[in-house]
């Protein structure tokens, strides 16, 4: 199976603060896993090393290939591409509908036929049941309707892997239930899916890794 993280005694650091140390994790395809620990024990830092939002400090990491303690700042965007990401706040563009922003994304990555785009678009809403959503703006939909359009935004380019930070944090139960359906059944289709959560629940109902952030170690 392919490789997607190889972390070799890595230290991250923010602000000149070791936050995480002798941090080991190797990650394979199609792995459901749950960054768990308490706000501040290093769950979002180590996400940001992932795709070079933060520098490594130490050690030996690779993901996808390429050596994040090497990886020059033009070559991140091409990390990026092969990563779907998704934030609790969303991060949607409040001026254009639900369409729009995904045509935005496709434009930024390279895509230039309008049909072919079009009809990509539709099919990733299809996939998390917001396909008759298309022409509302992010303030028109509910908290979970607008995190499924953050997932459909991060299966766009067909991602290797998804990194989700605090995906139903803002959600009721009902809701982040629904979310969590959805993720989980992007990991038994073979994405692998990283996720940061405080919500135990999740691995007790939705099997997989757990790695356990507390005293600056991760614990897998």
């Amino acid at each position: 199976m392919a490789v997607l993280i190889d972390y070799k005694n890595v230290e991250v650091r923010q602000a000149d603060q070791i936050v995480l140390h002798d941090v080991n994790l190797h990650v394979e395809n199609g792995e459901m896993i749950y960054l768990l620990g308490k706000v501040g024990s290093g769950k979002s830092s180590l996400m940001k090393t992932l795709y070079g939002a933060l520098p490594v400090a130490s050690g030996e990491a690779h993901v996808l290939e390429y050596d994040m303690t090497r990886i020059r700042r033009r070559k991140l965007p091409y990390l990026r591409r092969r990563l779907g990401i998704i934030f609790q706040d969303y991060k949607l563009l409040t001026d254009r509908s639900v369409e729009e922003n995904l045509l935005f994304v496709l434009r930024a990555t390279g895509w230039s036929d309008k049909k072919l785009m079009k009809a990509h678009v539709l099919e990733v809403l299809q996939q998390v049941g917001m396909e008759n959503k298309a022409y509302k703006k992010p303030y028109e939909l509910s908290g979970g309707e607008q995190q499924r359009v953050v997932i459909a935004r991060a299966l766009l380019n067909s991602p290797e892997m998804i990194l989700a930070d605090e995906p139903t944090g803002n959600l009721d139960a009902e809701t982040g239930k629904e979310i969590m359906d959805l993720l989980y059944a992007i990991s038994q289709a073979g994405i692998t899916v990283l996720m940061s959560t405080h919500n135990l629940n999740w691995p007790e109902n939705y099997p997989g890794k757990r790695w356990i952030f507390e005293n600056g170690e991760v614990r897998i």
